[in-house]
């Protein structure tokens, strides 16, 4: 009974991170101001204490490290799927 539940919330954590990985900076997050702003040099100042900053660093890296390990989890899934059903 308890793998069902773990179970269930795998595949909302694998979902979430799907929609996380497929959002278009281009069409999506430019529009509600979500782009991650170019670098600042030495000395910089930064705003990495807001929240909307700290999210702009997770998507981003979501979808840059995720890529490859979600196209190996989705494939495992699907043939799981298929097979057990």
């Amino acid at each position: 009974m308890v793998l069902f539940g773990l179970g269930g919330l795998l595949y909302v954590a694998i979902l979430f991170t799907n929609a996380i990985a497929i959002l278009s900076e281009d069409r999506f997050l430019a529009r509600i101001g979500w782009t991650a702003s170019a670098e600042p040099g030495f000395g910089g100042a930064r705003d990495d204490a807001s929240v909307k900053a700290r999210l702009v660093n997770l998507v981003s890296s979501v979808r840059t490290l995720m890529r490859i390990p979600l196209i190996v989890v989705n494939t495992f899934i699907i043939f799981y799927e298929i097979i057990l059903g």
